[in-house]
């Protein structure tokens, strides 16, 4: 019952500007924005830059949208640009006049989405090995991070006539593990982890193909490794096609991020410090940054 009261709620929009009034410094006013996404409602996560419009044009204030859309800032009397950023979305650009002791009520402020980028044709598109990584980061002894990546794999894209039936494939070679360090590249190897000798293969198939908004993607499917599937959420952003390269053959970019749990594919090696920190932290952030050529008869191999 509170959360269809809430929505009812929102769903009326009042006005807010009473409940942002608030002491000011002396010599001082305010800019405040209500933020909304391109249906009407309240969009948190924006990100608002208020810069000076005259001089060296100095960036004062930066920060987000809270969950409710709102954004709250004192300023010295003056002009300022206010620019409003997000993923999917046009930038908004404001100009706003401070005057001592004012704040004025927020100002509401709809984005609107993106243009967004033309998807590549339906067909099938092949990795370009020397133009994508797979990277991956482990904490260690619970400050610094490990970075890492694998020099070896294969995979593609099918790109079905409609988007969503399209899949994505990566076959891994684990023994390609590289964190710039033999002996740990080797441990990593290692029945302690990755046990190439018995499992020489991670693999990732994706089975649903989801749009979230603007170039924002989730690929979703089962990653095999050690042994083990479990299914996995890629947050991917589609970076455009274009005609380039080695021959100028098409081709088209994408950036997909993960976060494993070692555990959940039995990497449970455990060793700890006097202290109790783990050597090896619980979770792997998992980064695919991939180019791929669309494959016809005129696709040129790609150098070693």
């Amino acid at each position: 019952m509170p959360l269809a009261l809430l929505r009812r709620m929102r769903t009326k929009r009042p006005d807010r500007g009473s409940g942002l009034r608030m002491p000011l410094p002396v010599g001082a006013g305010a800019f405040s924005c209500e933020v909304l996404d391109p249906v009407g409602q309240a969009l948190g996560g924006v990100e608002v830059t208020v810069t000076e419009t005259r001089g060296a044009a100095r960036t004062v204030a930066k920060a987000t949208t809270d969950p409710h859309g709102l954004f709250l800032a004192t300023l010295e009397p003056g002009q300022y640009t206010v620019l409003l950023t997000g993923s999917g979305l046009q930038p908004n650009r404001l100009t706003v006049d401070i005057v001592p002791g004012q704040s004025e009520p927020p100002r509401r402020v709809q984005m609107e989405p993106s243009q967004q980028l033309e998807l590549p044709p339906p067909g099938t598109w092949l990795f370009d090995p020397p133009h994508t990584a797979i990277r991956f980061i482990a904490r260690h002894v619970g400050m610094a991070n490990v970075h890492g990546r694998f020099t070896r794999f294969r995979g593609g894209i099918h790109i079905a006539e409609r988007m969503e039936d399209s899949r994505v494939e990566v076959v891994i070679d684990a023994s390609s593990i590289n964190t710039g360090n033999n002996t740990r590249d080797a441990h990593l190897r290692s029945a302690d982890f990755l046990d190439v000798d018995n499992f020489p293969e991670i693999h990732f198939a994706s089975n649903r193909f989801t749009w979230r908004s603007g170039p924002k993607w989730t690929l979703q499917g089962p990653l095999t490794m050690h042994g083990v599937s479990r299914s996995v959420t890629l947050d991917t952003t589609y970076l455009g096609a274009v005609n380039g390269g080695y021959e100028q053959e098409l081709r088209c970019a994408a950036l997909a991020t993960a976060e494993l749990h070692r555990e959940d594919y039995t990497l449970n090696w455990r060793n700890m410090l006097a202290r109790g920190i783990a050597v090896v932290g619980p979770t792997v952030k998992l980064e695919l940054d991939i180019q791929a050529m669309y494959r016809n008869h005129n696709t040129p191999t790609p150098p070693e």
